[in-house]
Formats: structure tokens, C-alpha cells, sequence
């Protein structure tokens, strides 16, 4: 519930001037007015489960879309009966939207979106209800030029897009000039995971392996694990222990009971087993290097 100056779940994914919206709790709208999300440039949103602390601000927000003439078409994703619940209520209220509403199906681990700069793909997690995490893959770029060299053997202009894309230079003569001469490897593309809410569950770890940052919940301190495992969520050090395991670089832990006013431990607690913690506050950003 929301408490404590916390509201529900909902992350906006920046990338290449894009955001992908996950989850969507009451209040998403009004955060994002004081965050100053730029709503126009979401055109996917991810819904990770039926529990109305995660998409109880869908319907609001897609009728705000239609009330600021949005024209984009926006691509929405979640469990198989997110559909059929936002389309009654567009029916009952005779909302007629200005722009095209795609519905996606989870159902299964499967790639969501691949284009030329990101894979975005879902993963299951044990919950109570049918749940899925979501893995985002940055592609790797193109090679990066050694521009003295390349201007030293007059490589002409119109060919830096070609030795970006891995091509060797052959000269007027024949000769062979090697792209990783002229070049440098691209960067590897990062990788950030939203696991979204599940119990202690080791078999999430392949989708999440060696990303560089992942979001956890930790609903609860780590005293209070049978609870945990009885609600189908998370302690603190166990979340720290899936980190671990997955050899990621950064685990951002969040969720947070409603029973507990100061977060301090939580933070505690998780770096005892994972040093590389943070607490996910409302209105942070966490860039991803």
C-alpha cells in the first residue's frame, strides 16, 4: 500500500532517448509530472503481474495519451487477462482513443522487442499469481575509428560508415588496410533486469547472469523470511544472494512492506551479503555505466 511518502511500482528504462514504462501503480501519472517524464516518448509499456499495486494507473494513463492527442502507437505487454480488463473499461466509459493500442500476451520466456539498439525480453518468476521479470540488452555499437590514423591513409569520407561496420579499406592500388587498424571495438552493451515480485528463486539467475544492474524487491527485512516465503516474496539478504549468484555489478533493491517507515536496514542488511546495494528511492535516477 502506499505509505511512508512510497507509492506503488513503476520504473521508467531510459535508452537512446526512448522510455519504457514498467509497471504502472496508482500515482504513476502524478510522479511523473514531478520527475518530469517525458510521456510522449513512451511507446511500450511492461506490466509484470495482476496485482493492482503494479497496473492500477494503467487505465488513467492511457486515457491521459488520448486526452493530450498522442499519436504514437503504443505496444503493451502483460498477462493474458490485461486485455480484456482495459478494454472494458474503455467500453464502459466509450473511450475512444486517438492513437493505435496494441496488446501483447505473456506467456511464456520470450523477446519482446529487437531493433538495431535494444533486446527486450521476459523472463517468469515464482509469485502467487503469474508473474515475469524483463531483461533489457543493449546492443553493442559500432567500432569506434582512430581518426588520425584514418585521415593518415586517406581513407576517404564515405567509406567511415563501412569501417564502423567492421569493413577493411582496400586502396586504389589493392592494398589491403585492416579494419581493426583503423578501428577499436565497440563497447559491450549494458544489460539491466527488473525482476519484478517473486520468492527466493535461483532459477531466475540465467536470465539475469552478469547484467550490470538488476532490480530485486526485498519486501521484507530478512528476519521475517517464512513470511516471505508464505506471500511468495523476498528478504533483503536473500534478493543479495540471487545478486551474488549472478555475478551482476549492481543490485538495486526495492518493494518495500508498508509495515516498515525507515529503510536503513534494508540497505544494511543486503550489503552484508552483496556490497554493491542500493536502496531504490522514488524520483533517483541510476545510470547504468
Amino acid at each position: 500500500m502506499p505509505a511512508f511518502n512510497r507509492h506503488p511500482t513503476s520504473q521508467v528504462v531510459s535508452h537512446d532517448g526512448n522510455n519504457f514504462l514498467v509497471d504502472c501503480g496508482e500515482g504513476t501519472q502524478i510522479q511523473m509530472i514531478k520527475y518530469k517524464i517525458r510521456r510522449g516518448k513512451i511507446s511500450h509499456i511492461f506490466i509484470s503481474h495482476l496485482h493492482g499495486d503494479h497496473y492500477f494507473g494503467l487505465v488513467g494513463l492511457l486515457n491521459t495519451f488520448g486526452l493530450l492527442n498522442h499519436k504514437q502507437d503504443l505496444h503493451v505487454y502483460g498477462p493474458s487477462p490485461l486485455q480484456q480488463i482495459i478494454e472494458m473499461q474503455m467500453k464502459v466509459a466509450e473511450t475512444i482513443l486517438p492513437y493505435r493500442l496494441f496488446f501483447h500476451t505473456l506467456t511464456k520466456p520470450d523477446v519482446l522487442v529487437d531493433n538495431e539498439k535494444i533486446r527486450i525480453s521476459c523472463f517468469p518468476t515464482t509469485h502467487r499469481i503469474e508473474c515475469y521479470g524483463f531483461l533489457f540488452e543493449e546492443k553493442e555499437g559500432k567500432r569506434k575509428l582512430l581518426v588520425d590514423k584514418v585521415r593518415k591513409l586517406n581513407i576517404p569520407l564515405s567509406f567511415y560508415s563501412s569501417l564502423q561496420n567492421g569493413f577493411d579499406y582496400i586502396t586504389p592500388r589493392g592494398q589491403t588496410i585492416r579494419n581493426d587498424e583503423v578501428t577499436t571495438a565497440p563497447e559491450k552493451g549494458k544489460k539491466y533486469a527488473f525482476c519484478a515480485d517473486t520468492k527466493y528463486d535461483e532459477s531466475i539467475i540465467p536470465h539475469i547472469y552478469s547484467a550490470d544492474m538488476i532490480y530485486h524487491e526485498t519486501t521484507y527485512l530478512d528476519n521475517m523470511r517464512d513470511k516471505a516465503l508464505e506471500r511468495f516474496h523476498c528478504t533483503t539478504k536473500q534478493a543479495a544472494e540471487i545478486a551474488k549468484m549472478g555475478m551482476v555489478k549492481k543490485l538495486l533493491i526495492g518493494h518495500f512492506s508498508s509495515k516498515y517507515n525507515t529503510l536503513e536496514q534494508f540497505e544494511s542488511e543486503a550489503k552484508e551479503v552483496f556490497l554493491n546495494t542500493e536502496l531504490a528511492i522514488e524520483g533517483n535516477t541510476y545510470e547504468i555505466h
